[in-house]
């Protein structure tokens, strides 16, 4: 087409120089155009190939950079979650603490109770060895006692017999008893004088031997029990035997033969019962009414209610 213009213009202008060189502009202009054109079709060209290039490219780390978004959020979630279970970790590692506090306070106090304790045993580890200390002593007193008691009954028996009175004086306690026959009528406190003639030569002899300075720091007691039949109430025998065995201890203290000493140490240590008949006399099983009726002179130690508990205790054990 433009070779066509090109020629129509040459047939108007004709052959002239002007129209020559106008023509030839034109073709110049025409492939200076073309050129242009080319030139521009290959820069769109390259432009474009290399848009699309780039474009793929940017594709591409666009998809990269979509990947690694994902990683990174699943990196933050998995750091989210540790973080999580570090708080977790951290609330269990604060108890624990708490814990080791409370039990290293808890092991303080048992620290100090142990302290305490051990001080404890060893205070009573010392009161017991004070304790067995005076078990030992006890048991040579008691072992004394019963020596005293055997010899003071043997004292007795021998001097009663010597005096050529017939008094049984029991082996084991020293008791001795006296048929209240003697001493009374019939349901009267009122001494016989048979009575008071076996009292005025009994009572010395007794109270000799008892008095005597080898045992004076043995003797607590000495008691004048009276002691009835079943006949008649408790009462009345209560009261009986009371009166008897009292009119005995006022005859005992009243006595001329003694002297002023013995008769002071008797009113410190003399005792007066009456026991109705709680204590009777069997023979055979059978009531022996006359032996029931009786009065008893007792003696007891100092200690002898000490013994009696031991003897409990070491007799439970």
């Amino acid at each position: 087409m433009a070779r066509q213009r090109i020629h129509n213009r040459r047939a108007g202008l004709g052959s002239s120089g002007t129209g020559a060189s106008w023509i030839s502009y034109s073709d110049m202009m025409a492939a200076l155009l073309l050129i242009f054109v080319l030139v521009l079709t290959y820069s769109l060209y390259q432009y474009f190939t290399m848009l699309e290039t780039k474009t793929k490219e940017l594709n591409e780390q666009q998809i990269v950079l979509d990947q690694q978004a994902i990683d990174l959020q699943l990196a933050r979630d998995e750091l989210d979650t540790k973080e999580a279970r570090l708080v977790i970790v951290q609330g269990d590692l604060d108890n624990l603490k708490v814990k080791l506090e409370n039990q290293e306070k808890t092991l303080a106090d048992l620290q100090i109770v142990l302290s305490s304790k051990e001080a404890d045993l060893e205070a009573a580890t010392i009161q017991l060895q004070e304790q067995k200390d005076q078990l030992n002593a006890q048991a040579l007193r008691i072992d004394n006692l019963i020596g005293i008691r055997t010899t003071m009954i043997q004292d007795l028996s021998s001097s009663l017999a010597a005096a050529n009175l017939k008094a049984a004086v029991d082996p084991n306690s020293g008791d001795i008893m006296l048929d209240s026959a003697v001493f009374f009528e019939t349901g009267s406190a009122e001494i016989r004088q048979e009575g008071k003639d076996l009292l005025d030569r009994f009572i010395p002899v007794y109270l000799d031997v008892l008095m005597r300075d080898t045992y004076a720091d043995y003797l607590g007691e000495i008691i004048i029990e009276g002691h009835t039949d079943s006949k008649g109430s408790y009462e009345s025998n209560l009261k009986l035997s009371q009166n008897r065995a009292l009119q005995v201890a006022l005859y005992c203290l009243k006595m001329p033969s003694l002297s002023s000493a013995q008769k002071q140490q008797l009113q410190k240590i003399l005792t007066a019962k009456g026991r109705s008949y709680a204590d009777l006399i069997y023979v055979n099983g059978v009531e022996d009414s006359e032996a029931s009726r009786r009065v008893e002179f007792k003696f007891s130690l100092k200690d002898a209610e000490m013994i009696e508990e031991m003897n409990r205790i070491l007799s439970a054990n």
